[in-house]
């Protein structure tokens, strides 16, 4: 399996920390979108959207968007809750994290890190709804371990991506304690490094 990525996108980064969590083996091509190398015509071929992450099987078959991705990598797996319920609470959690997390905390990070924006130039709307979004899931997670269960599933593996870098979009963590927790258990049981 191959996974077209760029490793400074929590999206293609999800995919590759669920593979790494299960054993899944991969082989990663990083993808420079920047120098337009999702629209040659091979990688329009696979996916005509040409975004990233892509993820192209041995059977040539490919499958694109980071949580449809992960759906179908971890359906047998501790990453999915058994409950028919838990599991739709978890696929909840996955839709609301494109919607409106995604577009708020991520897209203020690509503008400060990536495009060298002040703080002061960001939206003011996308960082009012950045902090709806950290409000949301700290009231969540004050009240519950994790996203949907008691157990990590796939919805804190998302949801985890862009939010342990939230403070790079101009969003501090400090007033959310709850988050801040949830963070450090999900990059442990992930075996990964705390965000810095």
């Amino acid at each position: 399996m191959k996974i077209y990525g760029d490793s400074n996108s929590g999206n293609c980064l999800k995919v590759k920390w669920v593979c790494d969590k299960l054993a899944v083996p991969y082989r990663w091509i990083e993808i420079d979108t920047g120098k337009g190398e999702t629209r040659t015509p091979q990688f329009l071929r696979m996916n005509g959207a040409g975004q990233v992450p892509t993820v192209e099987f041995d059977d040539g078959r490919a499958l694109a968007q980071s949580n449809a991705i992960i759906r179908y990598l971890a359906r047998d797996s501790a990453l999915v809750p058994r409950d028919a319920f838990v599991a739709a609470k978890m696929d909840e959690w996955l839709f609301w994290e494109q919607y409106s997390h995604e577009p708020y905390i991520a897209v203020c990070r690509f503008q400060l890190v990536y495009l060298g924006k002040n703080v002061s130039d960001l939206d003011p709307e996308k960082v009012k709804r950045g902090h709806a979004a950290l409000d949301r899931m700290d009231s969540h997670l004050v009240t519950s371990r994790f996203f949907a269960g008691d157990m990590i599933s796939l919805a804190d593996v998302s949801l985890l991506a862009y939010t342990r870098l939230a403070h790079e979009g101009g969003f501090e963590l400090g007033r959310y304690a709850a988050v801040r927790r949830w963070i450090g258990e999900t990059e442990a049981y992930l075996g990964l490094p705390p965000a810095r």
